[in-house]
Parts: structure tokens; C-alpha cells; sequence
């Protein structure tokens, strides 16, 4: 998949789960769509788009990429809960919402610039880098 549509496959859907959160009241016939949007918006999303930008395209396979996924939402989900709890902001519905949001959108551009190479594996190593072959006389 292309990378443009990629990022804007994974931007529209953190848009929809928002505004799901938001405007669809629990009352509302359409309430499952606040539960389906939601529950890949926290379980899914964030640690694909970390996956995404830390692995390289079919490094690995699609069940070791699903688990990845699933395990690093919930740890994402986790910390930002931590922070928010420990901030004066406090744990509210629209401060989870708006953390993980940002969260989730962040770790896309990352994934997007790693996707169209503007990020590459060499510029994220912290090794040393080789010193120049130097010219002897013989």
C-alpha cells in the first residue's frame, strides 16, 4: 500500500473514533460504532503505527505484527493514563481521547516518514559512525 493512502487510511480513522467519541451518545442506535471505532482506537492503532515505524515492511509476519500491535496500544494507553493521572489535567473521557489522539497521530507521521524513507534505520542509530578510510603510501 502506498504510503499517502496508508497515512490517510489511519488519520480518517482516528478522526471517525474521535467523533464517535464525542457526538454518538450511548442512547444512540448507532452507539456500536462508538464501541467498534473505540476499541481498535485503544487496542489497535497506536502500537500498529508504532510497529510501523520501528520494523521494516516484511520483517515480520502478520501474527507477530498483530500481537506487537495489541501488547504496545495497551502499554501506550497505559503510560499516557500514568502521565495524565500524575498531571493536573486528570484522567477525563476527553483528555484519553485527545492523549491518545495526538498519540496515535504522531506515531503516523513517524511511520509515514519512515514509509517514504525521509527517516531511515542509519539516521536513528546511535553507534559511532566509522571514521573515513585513510590514504596510505606505499
Amino acid at each position: 500500500m502506498k504510503p499517502a493512502i496508508w497515512f490517510g487510511i489511519i488519520f480518517l480513522y482516528t478522526i471517525i473514533a474521535i467523533v464517535c467519541a464525542y457526538f454518538v451518545p450511548s442512547s444512540s442506535p448507532l452507539w456500536f460504532l462508538t464501541v467498534l471505532f473505540g476499541t481498535t482506537f485503544v487496542a489497535v492503532l497506536p502500537g500498529y503505527c508504532l510497529v510501523s515505524f520501528l520494523f521494516e515492511p516484511g520483517k515480520l509476519d502478520f501474527i507477530e505484527q498483530t500481537v506487537l500491535s495489541v501488547a504496545l496500544s495497551f502499554s501506550i494507553a497505559g503510560i499516557s493514563g500514568l502521565f495524565l493521572g500524575l498531571s493536573p489535567i486528570g484522567i477525563t473521557p476527553a483528555s484519553v481521547i485527545n492523549t491518545l489522539g495526538i498519540i496515535e497521530l504522531l506515531l503516523a507521521v513517524l511511520a509515514f516518514l519512515r514509509k517514504i524513507n525521509v527517516i531511515t534505520p542509519q539516521k536513528l542509530s546511535f553507534r559511532k559512525p566509522k571514521p573515513p578510510p585513510t590514504l596510505t603510501a606505499n
